[in-house]
This record gives structure tokens, sequence and C-alpha cells, in this order.
């Protein structure tokens, strides 16, 4: 068994070619937007390595066209698991463009419609972090922060659990205005930019903050930090603390 599968996302964004270029091509650009820690060797032939927990996907660059076409994907394992991205950027008049992206692969094994819901979900809000990223941050590079909560045993109870502690009386919904409360630190007020079945996604002056159903039981905080001098290491305790306080 198993499943082909392939998705596409696409959005009118308020950013030049050479902005989603940068977002989508370098290091710093992906880290912005995209989950963990990125490296970019550029170029067909090239490499793009990512860092999430203890995730370290490798995906070789198939088509390297700056500010137009940047497709990149895994070589099959053993399994025959695989997965490559495409991503379009056409330019229109104004200073806006065009960006799509092809998400496709396949996923081995007769359980792989979890995966796949959870991939889909995750795909989704990525692809809204950078549309958000290049809107309202353009020209501008994050501190990615990865942080993992307790097991969660019922997730209707957790989303519930995090709505409460951003504020709100239900689960987070898009449009929601929030208040973040760290420890040490002065309260952020926020909207949230998009939600799913699986994620949630919180924009402030500073910060992109995602929360996303780990796929083993965790809650999972997928952060974006803007503020100059920001120390992953600090935000990464700070964000452990949090999540173990609401979810523990």
């Amino acid at each position: 068994m198993g499943h082909e599968f392939e998705q596409t996302d696409t959005a009118e964004v308020d950013a030049t070619p050479e902005e989603l270029w940068d977002a989508i091509a370098t290091g710093p650009g992906i880290n912005s937007w995209f989950m963990g820690r990125n490296e970019v060797e550029g170029g067909t032939g090239g490499v793009i390595r990512g860092a999430f927990g203890g995730f370290q996907p490798e995906y070789g660059i198939r088509e390297w066209d700056p500010l137009e076409k940047l497709v990149y994907g895994s070589d099959p394992a053993p399994d025959g698991r695989r997965v490559a991205y495409e991503f379009l950027i056409e330019g229109r008049e104004g200073g806006s463009s065009v960006i799509r992206c092809v998400t496709s692969g396949f996923l081995p094994g007769d359980d792989w419609e979890d995966e796949f819901e959870a991939m889909v979900a995750g795909g989704a809000m990525f692809f809204r972090t950078l549309v958000e990223y290049v809107t309202h941050f353009a020209g501008r590079t994050a501190v990615p922060v990865t942080a993992f909560g307790p097991p969660v045993g019922d997730w209707d109870i957790a989303w519930a659990e995090l709505g409460a502690a951003l504020g709100l009386s239900a689960r987070p919904a898009e449009g929601d205005r929030v208040r973040l409360e760290l420890d040490g630190r002065e309260p952020q007020e926020g909207v949230v930019y998009a939600v799913n079945s699986q994620t949630a996604g919180i924009r402030t002056a500073d910060a992109m903050i995602r929360f996303l159903k780990g796929f083993h039981g965790p809650m999972v905080a997928s952060h974006h930090v803007f503020t100059p001098g920001a120390d992953a290491e600090t935000e990464e305790k700070t964000w452990n603390g949090w999540l173990n306080r609401v979810f523990g």
C-alpha cells in the first residue's frame, strides 16, 4: 500500500520576486517562516539541509532559476518514501507577485492516512506563514524556535487550554485578538492569522508563533522571533517552560 500525493498552494502577495526568492532560497529566509534551522548550498545540484528536533532532512536542488523557480526534494528511501517541493514565482505590476508551491511525494505503509492529514495541515500552515512573512516582515530575519510540550491525551481539551492561555474563551480562531504572557516579559498582543485542525498561527509585532499537533503526541511550538538580539537557547527554554505550564 502507500499513497502518492500532490498538494498545491497559491497566493498573491504584496512582495517582490526578490523578496520571495530570499525567503525560499536562503537559509536565513527559510528560517524565518519554515520549521527549524536550514542551510542552503544554492544552484542546481546543490542542497538544502534542515534540522527540526531530531529530524534532519536533506534535499537535493533539482532546478534553480533565481526569482522564478526552485525545485528540491529527497531521494527515495528504501520503502519508497519521498517528498519534493516546487516553488514558482510570477512578478506582477506594482511590486506584487504570485507564489505557488507544489508539494508531492509518496507515503509508504497501510497507515499513511494519519501522516498525510498531518502533512496537509502542516503544509497549509507553513505556506500561510510564508505569506505572512513576506507581507509583514520582508527584509527581516528571524531566530527559529522549536519547543516540545508534554504528551497530550485529549486534543480538544488541549486546544481549549491553548485558547485560555491566550486570553480566549475557546480554541483560537482566525482573526482572534490574543495576549501572550511569558515569565519575566511584558505581555504581547497578537492576532491569530491562521488555524486548521492541527495548527494555530499567531502574529505579533515581532514574532510569528505557531502551535502544531505533534505527530507523536506533544504540542509543538515552532516560532520565528524577529526581536533584535533574540537568543535561540533562551527562547526555547522560555517556551518549553510555557508549554509545560499550560499543558502539564
